[in-house]
């Protein structure tokens, strides 16, 4: 019986030595995360709460980041001098942090904001909201309905 034992042993023995290395084994094809996308500057942003306000390209949309701001307020926004509105817009939002967004340009679009969840929501405006003739977007969020331009 002595030697089923040892070789129970050598087996677990064996089996630990393997996944260990396996394990060590697998640490060189570990790619490490993707870097953050680097921010632009492609509209103007004003307004008490434009300097929380970030801008990244998320494929093709300009990702506008209101995520940091607070309950409620409002901004503007502009294409800098020079140059023409991205094709595509999008607004990232956290649920919870006030219940509705609003955006006002060639067309008035209000986006109540979910309450559920804590990983930010990024909002794609549709077609229409802006035109390459629209001079700016007022972009208001807070409990309800937003003040008349």
């Amino acid at each position: 019986m002595p030697t089923r034992v040892g070789a129970a042993r050598g087996a677990a023995l064996a089996a630990l030595l393997l996944a260990g290395a396996c394990a060590h084994l697998h640490a060189p094809w570990r790619h490490p995360p993707p870097p953050a996308p680097a921010a632009v500057h492609e509209l103007d942003v004003g307004g008490t709460d434009a300097a929380a306000v970030t801008q990244r390209w998320k494929r093709n949309t300009l990702l506008l980041d209101l995520s940091a701001l607070p309950g409620s307020g409002s901004l503007t926004l502009r294409p800098v001098a020079g140059t023409t509105w991205p094709a595509r817009l999008a607004l990232r939002v956290r649920p919870g942090a006030f219940a509705e967004l609003e955006v006002r340009g060639a067309q008035r679009l209000a986006l109540p904001i979910s309450t559920g969840g804590t990983a930010p929501i990024d909002l794609e405006l549709p077609p229409g909201i802006y035109t390459a003739a629209t001079p700016e977007l007022a972009v208001s969020w807070g409990a309800g309905s937003a003040p008349a331009p």
